[in-house]
Order: structure tokens, then C-alpha cells, then sequence
């Protein structure tokens, strides 16, 4: 397996576009209608926000997946159609406007939206920039449509890797955007997955689901968990490998691809969250299971008390054992050990529980770097779990403090 480039479109038969048309009504300058198309028809599966309360949009591409089959994404930014009026009614008018310029089957369109809640969406902006969206279709797409469902976003979160299955080298691209309002069980987010590996719609829907938890479903930036969040994978066979139909050796091969492009984008979005200035990355090792270490990585990586030490490059951690401490997770405080890392170094902090000597100064040059690793051992047993977040700073607050308005 090896990065390559080409995003969303790198997998054969893949096509995307991006445009302006006056959603985002602040900055014309700013894409707001994302189009991702695939040749032909595919297998397809997604993940949705565990809210109660989720966005029309979901709703409609859930009934539209029924059939385990897509061949268009059509998302916009700017506007959540959530809790708004004409919510579905403006949802399902988006499918039918692209997949009538495209002609193709309104059922074949996952659709997707994020932005401010509670607004309706302006569907005749939408449905005035279809045409045009349709005809800015390119193999070379991919960056556009990564820029287009943008929000608070400051990079744009693009990869794509490429492996063997079955002798045929196949392709997985993924986009994703997510800044604000990250929290596990996804967050503010949209990620979009395409590869032209034959697989089916039940394997696909697995693999994704595994690849979730094991990705963005590890991210926390603020602990609020959004109604709009959504990923989904379309796969259209054109690398003409056997089609995976059930659980083998390239179902796995494949799996670990979708793995890899999903937590470098899991990755970029904790790295992205709005304000931040630092990656933290949260390694629990020497715990009974998987699911414990996991509880305990989430708990630290969405401890505010935390955040702040690590933006003010302070190695308080106290605040570290502390999140772990109400987790709900049962462990003995006195064979805990914690560490700071970076490229600046490692120190250890805490041993058996107790707090050891160290040089402030080397704490402090560690911490300062951007990418900031909390290493923690229960040794408790040997499953390990790794979880990723940010920093809060004072940008944090001005980003969220009129975001409305």
C-alpha cells in the first residue's frame, strides 16, 4: 500500500467538481457545492451522527441507500438543512436536481449539507448552480470538491492510497472536512470515500462501520457531537478484481487500506480543529482490552482541563491522570506511568502513579512543538488504543461566538 495523489478521483471512473453559487453568502470567494459522480453504478454504504437529532439530509440518503447502491455524492456547506423548514422536502429537491442534469436516478444520490443550523436552505441557489457543477466534472476534481465542503475548515483534507487485491491493483481517494463541533461518534463532519476495488454493498457497509470506530469515531476537538456528520464509501469495481462478497484475505487487505486513508483523514480534522495550534495524540497501552484503553484515550483527548495545559505547553499531568480517572473505566491509579513526546523529545512525568522529577524547561520545548503525543501505560495487561485531538485557545471562543451572525 502507498499514498498517491488524485483525492477522491484517484480510483478509476471517478469524477468531481466544486463551485460557488451564493450559499455561503460572507466570502463569494468560498465554494459551497461539492459533486462527486462515478462512471458507473456502485456499491455504497454509510455511516451517520449518533445524535437524535440529525439533519434532513441524512435521512434522505439513508432511504436512498437502501438498496446498497450510489452513483453520485451532491453535498453543500454553508447551510446544515437542519431542524429547518422544507428540511427533507429541500434534501430530496438536490437529488433531483443533479440526477436529473446527469441522468441518472434521484435514488442513486447520497446527499449531504453542513453549515448553520436551523436556516432553510436556499434551494434555488442550489439547484441554479447544478449545470454548472455538472460541466466542471474532471478527473482533477478531487481538490475543488474538498475546498467546496469547507466550513470553519483551514486545510483541505484530501488522501488517497493505492494496493493489490487479487492481482489487480485497486484505489481508494477520500475527502473530508470537519474543524468544529468533533466529538466521538463523529462530530462536524462529512467524509467522502471512493475506490474502484469490486466489493459489495454488505462488505462495504462492514468495513466502513470497522473503519469508523476505528478513525473518526477517535477524534474529539470540542465534545459536541453534530446532527449533519456523515461518511460514505462508493466502490464501482473498475479495477476488475473478483468482487469481495464476504469476510477473506482481500476483504482485509482491502480493509486495511479504507483503515489507513480514514485515519490520516481523522488525523487532519483533530489537526484542523478551530483554533488549535496543536495535534495531540493519545496512545493507552498496557490496558486489559481494547475497548478500556479506548475509553480512557477518548476521556483525555476531550478533557478540556488538558487542552488548555498542552495550548499553554504546561506538563500538567495531573490533569491527564484525572480525565483518566472518570472515564468509567476501572484501573489502579498506582501502576499508571505518563509521558509527553514530540520531535522535540520525551519526558516522563509520572510513574506508579506519582509524579517525577523533571526539567521544566525540556517539558516545556516538548509541549511547544505542534504535534504533541500524551503516552500513558496501565500496565494492566496488552491491548493499546490511540485516540486524536487539539489544543483550546482563545480563537476557539471568537470562531464560536458569533459563528451565526
Amino acid at each position: 500500500m502507498k499514498i498517491i495523489d488524485g483525492g477522491i478521483c484517484a480510483a478509476n471512473g471517478f469524477k468531481a467538481s466544486g463551485l460557488h453559487v451564493g450559499v455561503k453568502t460572507k466570502n463569494k470567494d468560498k465554494k459551497d457545492l461539492a459533486l462527486i459522480v462515478s462512471d458507473k453504478e456502485c456499491s455504497a454504504a454509510a455511516v451517520y451522527t449518533k445524535n437524535v437529532v440529525k439533519a434532513a439530509p441524512l435521512h434522505v440518503t439513508k432511504d436512498n441507500l437502501k438498496n446498497g447502491k450510489a452513483k453520485v455524492v451532491f453535498a453543500n456547506s454553508g447551510n446544515a438543512n437542519a431542524c429547518a423548514p422544507l428540511g427533507e422536502e429541500n434534501a430530496r429537491r438536490m437529488c433531483s436536481a443533479v440526477a436529473e442534469e446527469l441522468g441518472v436516478c434521484e435514488s442513486d444520490v447520497i446527499v449531504a449539507s453542513t453549515g448553520v443550523i436551523g436556516q432553510t436552505l436556499p434551494i434555488e441557489i442550489v439547484e441554479g448552480g447544478v449545470k454548472e457543477l455538472v460541466s466542471k466534472l474532471s478527473d482533477d476534481g478531487s481538490n475543488d470538491a474538498a475546498d467546496a465542503i469547507m466550513t470553519t475548515d483551514l486545510a483541505m483534507k484530501e488522501l488517497a492510497v493505492e494496493f493489490e487485491v487479487g492481482g489487480k491493483v485497486c484505489k481508494i481517494g477520500g475527502i473530508a472536512k470537519g474543524s468544529g463541533m468533533i466529538h466521538p461518534n463523529m462530530g462536524t463532519m462529512l467524509a467522502f470515500l471512493t475506490t474502484d476495488c469490486a466489493i459489495s454493498s454488505e462488505m462495504i457497509k462492514l468495513a466502513l462501520q470497522t473503519a469508523t470506530n476505528l478513525s473518526f469515531n477517535r477524534v474529539s476537538v470540542d465534545g459536541d457531537t453534530s446532527t449533519n456528520d456523515m461518511a460514505s464509501l462508493m466502490a464501482n469495481g473498475l479495477a476488475g478484481n473478483d468482487e469481495i462478497v464476504a469476510q477473506s484475505e482481500d476483504f482485509n487487505i482491502f480493509s486495511e487500506a479504507l483503515n489507513a486513508v480514514c485515519i490520516e483523514l481523522a488525523k487532519m480534522i483533530a489537526a484542523d480543529g478551530e483554533g488549535a495550534t496543536h495535534l495531540i495524540t493519545c496512545r493507552v497501552g498496557g490496558a486489559k482490552n481494547e475497548l478500556e484503553a479506548e475509553e480512557i484515550s477518548k476521556s483525555v483527548i476531550s478533557s478540556t482541563l488538558t487542552k488548555a495545559a498542552i495550548f499553554g505547553a504546561d506538563a500538567n499531568w495531573g490533569r491527564v491522570l484525572c480525565a483518566m480517572g472518570y472515564s468509567g473505566v476501572e484501573f489502579v491509579p498506582e501502576k499508571v506511568s505518563i509521558s509527553f513526546e514530540s520531535d522535540a523529545g520525551r519526558v516522563a512525568v509520572c510513574k506508579n502513579g506519582c509524579g517525577l522529577p523533571f526539567d521544566e524547561g525540556d517539558a516545556k520545548a516538548i509541549l511547544t512543538e505542534h504535534d504533541i503525543i500524551i503516552d500513558i501505560d496501565l500496565n494492566a495487561g496488552d491491548a493499546e488504543c490511540t485516540c486524536w485531538g487539539c489544543d483550546i485557545t482563545y480563537d476557539y471562543i471568537k470562531i464560536n461566538g458569533d459563528y451565526r451572525t
